[in-house]
């Protein structure tokens, strides 16, 4: 840039240079008189022009001259320091002021800073005494052609003069450090950096500057056309001395300064900057170990508890002790035979047996909703063992019709509709920047670097000749992409953001060459690349292609601080238009070239760019989608296997003990089979009823609902046929299943009861994702339980009379002959399964022993510390696990993480501001002078800046601060008395130009919604600022919520709605509350579960241990989370939902055994696992857990994460809270028996009697 005072010409054909390089002193006249005073010239006038147009001073001293009104004038608006006599013509001074006017958009924020900056080159040019200060030390001979309009009435004329070509300017220490101090901190906010970078090349103090300032430019590149030497003092001899013109400080009240551009200014000072609290957390130090508080907190209470458990169960245990010594031998065995008696199962009795009495059932006095359930399933159980054809095809039909609705099954991939709510504040505010601004543009990147060396080795750096010319073939091949949309051939030029002409917006660094390989040679190549650099915002040489700077930081990384030479990596964005429309022509243009970018990264670039020995990374804007998609069929393979597997399983703990002779018939493959399918027709039903109404499905209820639905349905199907097993063989088959229902029904409605309102009120929940999955899980969980009762039973009917008819499974229509059911009739039933003795005569007599009782308290109370640790589970999900492992995706994230030194772009978005002159809003955002002191960027945005809260937002090199003023909220707000009302079309649409260096168009132009500006409110616009790197989930959610903060207090203090926007923002407020939805959700959960439980069973100690054992799991497997490192995110909160409803299946069966079984706690509790253990162990655990072992081998990280890892904890942690942890506790505080002692009735013998009566029968059957 030009900043001397030289005269401007029309047109200039230079013919010839001669330099002198002798010291020429000023003369009078060309005489050999020096002469430095006051009121003399050192150089007046033009003498000539450089071959570039830049016009030389003549080199003649020359007396002040009085110059006339008008220019006078002129030289007063410009130069007030500057009266009476100058010592420069109206040619010179119209040169001054055309140059200068290019620095005032720099230096205009800082009126100080300005007046101080027109000084120094208002005394080069006018100065009366500019011979004092000035001497010139070297001139040149130039031979030129020149046509003067102005003054010689187009005359052609030609000269051969001497031009001056070197000065010395005398100026103090203390003028220069002055103006530096006045304009170091000035910012130019269209390139969102200081105002030096540009004026200055980054100096670092005045010397620096000076000496940009004075450095003779090459031919066609900015700067000075003559050398100019500053310094600080001049010899005695010469009669000089130094320029001492008085500066202005930027805290000057009558020239103030925004505290952006002043920090030092008195009013800034004055702001107080927040506090910062540093949260430190509460720790203790035992020695060498650090705990913190909490944790040592809950290790105290722990040892407590566990303190006063022992101390309790000693006490207890001597005072059993010492109650059995005093009691008499015959009261002992009297009781013992008593409830020997009572304890026999209940299928021993009469089937008829008290059905009068319906809260009453086999000396068990049950509730009354129980009883009437059981009521209920002894009739409806005869009737399905008569009717199983008619109830098998009536529940069929049902389901099938709900599965027609598949017809209409669509899959939600958009994440947007996924993770938010179409009410949440992040949708409406990504609507409201969408149509009133602009569409957040496509990203389009590869990233090219070197290969790191050794582990320590620093990456060696990519600004090579052969990795530039490497970029420019690569360059020419992604132009060279012709994809097909629709018949027509889509290019990059064809769909590329071009905000300032006709070339794309590509963010490389071969725009320092034009993007052209034939300007590589003639520019430097790689010491081009260096210069650009540091002068990326000043050369003309380094403007890209499309007319504006390119910062080094956004095309570079793997550097430190601005150290750009030791990159080790290219960054090449392409920035492509968006489209409000998804569906539309536009977005279907660049899909299709995306798809075709890809494909050339994958095919070509890829083996080019290994072939060099360097790494390359590609990702498009709808990589992360296509890739999603692909991941949701990669794993289909394991996810067959793994129901495979569940279903062998099942097919084998369903059958009997396999024997050589008969397992073709008792085994039970096609019944299990016939279950699976149930358990799919189930979750086929919920989709498709869902489907009918409109509600799309998700991947996740694709892959989860599934497993959700198998486990609790394989635990019914368990339950069911067991409980038919364990029923006399002399009662016929329509008895066996009514007893089977009767014993087990209760149980199972209440376990899948309590699951579909568990998941039913989680539709309440405003996350789509898990309001969604809770809708399908319901309802599949419904329609299983339905299909359980209904189809399963009628299936069970037919599987028993196939075995009774000696027909082989799986083909029904062969019959052999076999000694299978005859085998077990001897004692009137079937021996127990292994399992079942296990449970019987293993498991359950160790947890009846005092000292284990102790040590599983104990050891699950520690376990359960580990909640603990749930504070430290981070929200997030990231992004490489979503992927398939061999996805290209992966290696750009991690190349992203490495090499970005910037972050996402981030918009503070102003809805409804009122610029007309009657409102003070524009005083409120702006931080030129007359600005109030607190506007939003005079103060609210310093004190952001200063706090450590903003520390995500505000970048590490670029402040907010240095974000443009001019665009908060609206391009022109620092010119809004410029700019009128009128001319606001015209200044956005205006391409920035040496006569207008901040035009509008490009930079502003998607900045303001004009629509309805006439009326003086504009209704939406923005400014936009960066991000630091952000690498971590957790850096994402924090800058969130930290940006938010920052808008509310500045929205509440200006009374003004102000709004951040950054695309990442939709998908992360998720993780805002995501904490709170967790436990909402949660709570809900286990709340309906023991509202069920307590409505079914009227017992609030049954029900209150329920939900302490579903707490409990869920508070493990969440500390197991923290453990593996698992994050919180709509997945993880789905899997722990399921745990939940998994989790019941535990307890509930176990419970309700224990609560109808007689005998004192421990015999109670050993008969509860010998009827229900077996059964629960099968069905959920052993099935889940192979199923859940082959997910371990699956190629997606989110299966391994949150399907293998989350599903094996939990059936693991199921298993022991379930099968373990309970039965002791009900040993210890279980709730009373139900069972009674019933008396005999008319006409009825009591129950102790039948029990001897069919005691004597199985008597005479021995012998």
């Amino acid at each position: 840039m030009e900043l001397v005072g030289a005269a401007v010409l029309l047109a200039v054909s230079a013919v010839g240079t001669e330099r002198s390089n002798t010291r020429f002193l000023l003369t009078a006249n060309g005489t050999a008189r020096e002469r430095h005073s006051e009121e003399y010239c050192a150089m007046y006038d033009i003498c000539g022009a450089r071959s570039d147009g830049k016009v030389l001073n003549c080199p003649y001293g020359t007396p002040s001259v009085k110059p006339d009104d008008l220019l006078s004038s002129k030289i007063q608006s410009l130069c007030p320091t500057i009266t009476g006599n100058v010592c420069c013509t109206e040619a010179q001074f119209d040169t001054l002021r055309t140059q200068v006017q290019q620095a005032i958009p720099f230096l205009v924020g800082c009126p100080a800073c300005l007046r101080n900056f027109l000084n120094l080159f208002c005394e080069l040019t006018c100065s009366p005494n500019q011979s004092l200060f000035i001497n010139v030390t070297s001139v040149s001979k130039v031979e030129f052609m020149v046509i003067l309009l102005a003054y010689f009435n187009n005359a052609l004329h030609v000269k051969n003069n001497m031009t001056v070509d070197g000065i010395d300017y005398y100026i103090t220490d203390e003028f220069g450090q002055g103006l530096y101090d006045s304009c170091k901190d000035v910012k130019f906010g269209t390139m969102n950096t200081r105002a030096l970078e540009f004026i200055g090349a980054g100096a670092q103090n005045f010397r620096e500057w000076f000496a940009f300032i004075g450095r003779r430019a090459a031919l066609t590149v900015p700067g000075s056309p003559y050398a100019i030497n500053f310094l600080p003092n001049a010899t005695e001899t010469s009669g000089m001395r130094p320029m001492n013109v008085s500066t202005y400080s930027c805290g000057d009240t009558s020239l103030g300064c925004s505290c952006g551009d002043c920090p030092s200014s008195t009013v800034c000072s004055n702001i107080a900057p927040p506090q910062q609290h540093k949260e430190e957390s509460c720790s203790v130090r035992l020695g060498s170990i650090k705990a913190k508080c909490v944790d040592v907190s809950l290790a105290i209470l722990y040892v407590i508890l566990v303190s006063l458990f022992f101390g309790w169960g000693i006490f207890h245990r001597k005072r059993e002790r010492n109650a059995a010594q005093r009691k008499p031998l015959s009261n002992r065995n009297d009781g013992n035979q008593l409830h020997g008696m009572e304890s026999q199962k209940n299928e021993d009795l009469p089937m008829e047996m008290l059905e009068e009495a319906p809260h009453i059932r086999n000396g068990v006095q049950l509730s009354i909703v129980q009883g009437y359930l059981s009521k209920f399933y002894r009739g409806y159980g005869t009737w399905v063992a008569r009717n199983p054809t008619l109830v098998l095809f009536a529940s069929l039909s049902a389901v099938l019709v709900l599965c027609l609705g598949l017809i209409r099954f669509k899959v939600e991939t958009r994440p947007e509709k996924l993770w938010v709510g179409p009410g949440s504040r992040a949708a409406s505010e990504k609507q409201f920047f969408d149509s009133h601004l602009a569409p957040f543009y496509r990203i389009e990147q590869l990233i090219l670097a070197t290969v790191p060396g050794p582990e320590h080795e620093k990456s060696p750096s990519i600004l090579t000749d052969d990795s530039i010319k490497l970029l420019f073939e690569i360059q020419k091949k992604v132009d060279g992409i012709r994809a097909n949309y629709s018949g027509s051939v889509i290019s990059l030029t064809d769909i590329c953001m071009k905000p300032l002409g006709q070339d794309c917006a590509t963010q490389s660094v071969l725009q320092y060459f034009k993007m052209d390989p034939k300007n590589y040679d003639n520019y430097g190549g790689v010491d081009h690349v260096s210069y650009c650099f540091q002068h990326f915002t000043s050369a003309d040489a380094c403007m890209s292609a499309f007319k504006a700077p390119l910062d080094p930081s956004t095309a570079l990384g793997g550097f430190s601080g601005s150290n750009y030479s030791e990159a080790s990596a290219f960054i090449v964005t392409y920035p492509v238009n968006n489209a409000l429309n998804k569906e539309g022509n536009e977005t279907g243009k660049a899909l299709a070239w995306e798809k075709a970018f890809i494909q050339l990264a994958e095919d070509e670039l890829l083996p080019m760019v290994q072939a060099r020995n360097l790494t390359l990374s590609f990702s498009s804007e709808s990589s992360i989608e296509e890739e999603l998609k692909r991941e949701s069929t990669a794993d289909a393979i394991t996810i067959l296997i793994s129901y495979l597997v569940m279903f062998g399983y099942i097919s084998l703990t369903l059958g009997d003990t396999p024997r050589l002779s008969s397992f073709y018939i008792s085994s039970k493959v096609l019944l299990g089979l016939s279950g699976v399918i149930l358990v799919m027709l189930s979750v086929l039903g919920s989709v498709g009823f869902f489907s009918i109404i409109g509600v799309k499905s998700t991947l996740i209820i694709m892959e989860v609902i599934p497993f959700l639905v198998l486990a609790v349905g394989v635990d019914n199907m368990c339950i069911l046929v067991h409980a038919v097993k364990r029923q006399p063989l002399e009662l016929p088959l329509e008895g066996r299943i009514s007893n089977a229902l009767v014993e087990v029904g209760p149980s199972i409605t209440l376990a899948s009861l309590s699951e579909v309102l568990a998941f039913a009120v989680g539709s309440f929940i405003p996350m789509p994702a898990c309001r969604v999955f809770s809708m399908f899980a319901a309802l599949a969980v419904l329609l299983d339980f339905l299909l359980q009762v209904t189809a399963f039973v009628a299936l069970i009917v037919f599987d028993f009379l196939r075995a009774e008819d000696k027909r082989v499974d799986c083909f029904p229509c062969i019959k052999v002959s076999s000694t299978y059911p005859e085998s077990d009739k001897g004692n009137g039933r079937r021996k127990l399964g292994l399992l079942a003795r296990y449970m019987k005569e293993v498991h359950a007599p160790v947890l009846s022993l005092w000292g284990v009782k102790l040590v599983v308290i104990s050891a699950f109370a520690a376990f359960s510390v580990v909640c603990a640790l749930c504070t430290r589970i981070e929200p997030g999900l990231e992004q490489k696990i979503v992927l398939p492992r061999d996805s290209y995706l992966q290696g750009y994230f991690n190349n992203v993480s490495e090499y970005l030194r910037i972050g996402p772009p981030l918009y503070f978005v102003v809805k409804n501001y009122n610029y007309s002159s009657e409102s003070r809003q524009t005083n409120q955002l702006c931080s030129i002078s007359q600005c109030d002191t607190d506007s939003l960027l005079n103060e609210k945005l310093l004190v952001a800046v200063v706090s450590s809260q903003m520390g995500p937002i505000v970048p590490p090199t670029i402040s907010l601060l240095a974000a443009p003023r001019d665009k908060v909220p609206v391009a022109w707000v620092d010119h809004a008395k410029i700019v009128p009302r009128e001319k606001l079309p015209w200044f956005l649409a205006a391409l920035p130009s040496a006569d207008c260096a901040k035009g509008g168009h490009g930079a502003y132009t998607d900045s303001v919604d004009l629509q309805g500006y006439e009326s003086g409110v504009i209704q939406a616009s923005s400014f936009r600022t960066y991000h630091t790197p952000l690498n971590k989930q957790v850096d994402y959610v924090n800058s969130l919520r930290a940006a938010r903060d920052f808008c509310s207090k500045v929205s509440k203090s200006l009374k003004m709605e102000i709004f951040p926007y950054s695309v990442f923002y939709m998908f992360f407020e998720q993780y805002l509350d995501i904490w709170k939805t967790a436990l909402i959700n949660l709570a809900i959960a286990i709340g309906a579960v023991f509202v069920v439980c307590l409505v079914i069973t009227c017992s609030l100690w049954s029900s209150a241990i329920i939900m302490l054992v579903l707490t409990m799991i869920v508070v493990d497997l969440l500390g197991v989370m923290a453990i593996l490192g698992i994050q919180l995110n709509a997945v993880s909160v789905v899997n722990l939902v399921m745990a939940v409803g998994i989790a019941v299946e535990f307890c509930v069966h176990i419970t309700h055994a224990f609560s109808v079984s007689g005998g004192d706690r421990d015999q109670r509790m050993k008969e509860a696992l010998s009827t229900m253990g077996a059964s629960v162990f099968s069905g959920i655990t052993l099935t889940k857990l192979v199923g859940v072992l082959v997910l371990c081998f699956s190629r997606t990280e989110v299966f391994v994460v949150y399907y293998f890892q989350m599903y094996l904890a939990l059936v693991l942690l199921g298993f022991l809270h379930g099968l373990v942890f309970l039965p002791v506790v009900l040993s210890i505080f279980g709730p009373p028996s139900r069972c009674v002692v019933l008396d005999k009735q008319e006409g009825r013998p009591s129950i102790q009697s039948l029990f001897q009566s069919r005691f004597a029968q199985q008597d005479v059957r021995g012998f």
